[in-house]
């Protein structure tokens, strides 16, 4: 048992055990409620909201695009420069060499600041984790198109809970907790996979369930996969640049 869930299985026992007796707390002592082990974990936190804390992975630092291959593998081909991984149109998607399951994410994005084409085919790129569950990306200032496809949305599945977007151009930052799903051995879902996006400091998506990894035609469906999977970033053939790109297992 993790050490988060023998907190959380200690503090219900204690709540039922209380609702049960219905314990008259008068003159009760208050450090039978408490309990010191197991110690919670210490980790230095970023130096602000953006930055890595001590325990994340690095994915990218603005230079170093290691972590990263290209589909079928090798270098990347996506340009690094200034700071920033662009997408080069027709490159083809790039994934991480490593694989994540439930995580916390923080990444960085920024659609063309000349804006060219409307709807799905301006600032267009995605975000897919476990390579199956897309966060879209896109520039959504002023730009309407179907509401399950825009900015924070869960692609053609869950609308964003509103539009935080900023203008084309703007660095935008989503910060994500992810819950990868599990499966019964005989491939039938045992629980789906869950997410919770902020947009720009805005809630979008609120521990929502995702339906499936994501189609373009047809109604989402779950397949059997791995507990841990890289994370794929869309050439959607738009320069969409990512930047300060860190990974908390959980």
């Amino acid at each position: 048992m993790t050490q988060r869930l023998m907190l959380t299985a200690c503090l219900l026992s204690a709540a039922v055990f209380a609702q049960a007796q219905k314990v008259n707390r008068n003159g009760g002592d208050p450090k039978l409620s408490e309990y010191w082990e197991p110690e919670v974990k210490v980790v230095a936190p970023g130096k602000t909201a953006s930055d890595a804390p001590a325990d994340a992975v690095v994915l990218f630092n603005g230079t170093d695009a290691s972590g990263w291959e290209a589909k079928g593998g090798g270098p990347i081909k996506w340009k690094v420069e200034n700071g920033a991984m662009t997408v080069a149109a027709g490159a083809g998607e790039i994934h991480t060499k490593q694989g994540f399951g439930d995580c916390q994410l923080h990444i960085e994005w920024r659609t063309p600041e000349v804006v060219k084409g409307d709807g799905q085919g301006r600032g267009n790129s995605g975000i897919f984790l476990m390579g199956k569950y897309e966060l879209q990306v896109l520039d959504s200032y002023n730009n309407r198109t179907y509401s399950n496809g825009q900015a924070g949305s869960i692609y053609k599945q869950l609308p964003p809970m509103v539009n935080a977007s900023r203008g084309p151009g703007e660095w935008q930052t989503y910060d994500v907790i992810f819950t990868a799903p599990a499966f019964y051995p005989d491939g039938n879902v045992k629980t789906q996979a869950r997410i919770t996006v902020i947009h720009n400091g805005v809630l979008v998506q609120n521990n929502m369930s995702i339906w499936g990894a994501t189609q373009y035609i047809g109604i989402a469906n779950y397949e059997k996969h791995g507990d841990k999977e890289p994370i794929i970033l869309q050439d959607h053939g738009n320069p969409v640049s990512f930047r300060n790109i860190w990974i908390r297992p959980l």
